[in-house]
């Protein structure tokens, strides 16, 4: 089973994936975060700050990096959002700007020579997204939005985007075909559904699943991307 744990900016994903690997015994795969990726890719921005061309390459090195962890993993793991994640929010920045919080108060933004070609090259980043989604999840289970938006400060993020990719995530996982099934709740109801709904091994208790997840997810590096790189540039 390759299953694809799906949703927008803080519904819970990592988390979720997280406790579903230790609960069912298959490995986790994930890709390195844009707050991870932006010291060693455009030094001294933020992802506000960062170029159409710029986002495009973070799109790109992501999703390949996504890809090569996937490979090693086989015909068994659970993927931290998908190909298609980093696509449908390039997506939405056609929409709401480069910057979303830049519009946060409009209707609409102005469509400039820039924006439509960044249109037009997210639309092609959509083929090989779309294709290696076909090809390489046996199923999704989509996290609808239930929790608040983490104000972390540092992301150009908000309601009208995460609402926007959501919808989005969700028809195009619809009109591939994969097998989905949208899950909400608690983390241990979470974790029962899941298992439940695609017949998965449970090798520990779900309550041991979410306190060894805690474990994990409080080592994570949060930082924002300036402190990270100042961490880069003393090392």
């Amino acid at each position: 089973m390759r299953l694809a744990i799906s949703g927008t900016y803080s519904s819970g994903k990592t988390f979720t994936t997280i406790a579903l690997a230790h609960l069912t015994g298959i490995p986790r795969s994930a890709a390195k975060t844009m707050r991870e990726l932006l010291p060693i890719s455009v030094p001294g921005k933020t992802l506000e700050e960062c170029s159409a061309a710029e986002i495009l390459m973070l799109i790109t090195r992501r999703n390949t990096e996504r890809a090569v962890n996937e490979s090693h993993l086989g015909d068994t793991f659970i993927s931290d959002g998908s190909s298609l994640h980093e696509w449908v929010y390039g997506t939405v920045r056609v929409l709401v700007g480069i910057n979303p919080n830049d519009s946060i108060d409009l209707d609409s933004v102005e469509r400039t020579d820039a924006i439509r070609f960044f249109e037009e090259v997210i639309d092609a980043l959509g083929v090989p997204a779309k294709q290696h989604a076909a090809a390489s999840y046996d199923a999704f289970v989509h996290l609808p939005i239930e929790f608040p938006l983490v104000a972390d400060g540092h992301r150009p993020v908000n309601e009208k985007f995460r609402r926007l990719a959501d919808e989005k995530l969700q028809r195009e996982i619809a009109d591939l075909g994969i097998p989905n099934v949208s899950i909400g709740g608690t983390i241990p109801e979470r974790l029962q559904a899941i298992t439940d709904h695609y017949d998965l091994p449970r090798v520990v208790t779900i309550e041991e699943a979410v306190a060894r997840a805690q474990v994990d997810y409080d080592l994570l590096d949060v930082r924002d991307e300036k402190e990270r790189e100042l961490t880069h540039a003393l090392t």
